[in-house]
């Protein structure tokens, strides 16, 4: 088992947004690093842990989490409208 940090900016994702998504599970979209998508792609696996993790306004690890899938295409990556097209 592996541990991970999950940086995200609360106002586009919080800890909050996660725990109100269905089954408090949601795809990790919006990844452009390459070596950080090459490690979900290649290194993280279901039932890994990690820290959720806000960037501003108070930063600091906010809550657990857990690994629910292998990693598949970000559907996000070639759609113009995205914020992280």
């Amino acid at each position: 088992m592996k541990y991970w940090l999950f940086k995200t900016e609360p106002g586009c994702f919080s800890i909050d947004d996660l725990a109100a998504a269905p089954n408090r599970t949601s795809m990790w979209d919006g990844v452009r690093n390459y070596q950080a998508r090459n490690l979900m792609r290649d290194e993280m696996k279901k039932g890994d842990l990690g820290f959720f993790y806000h960037s501003v306004t108070q930063p600091g690890i906010v809550g657990l989490v857990s690994i629910a899938s292998e990693a598949y295409p970000d559907p996000t990556q070639w759609d113009p409208e995205n914020d992280h097209f």
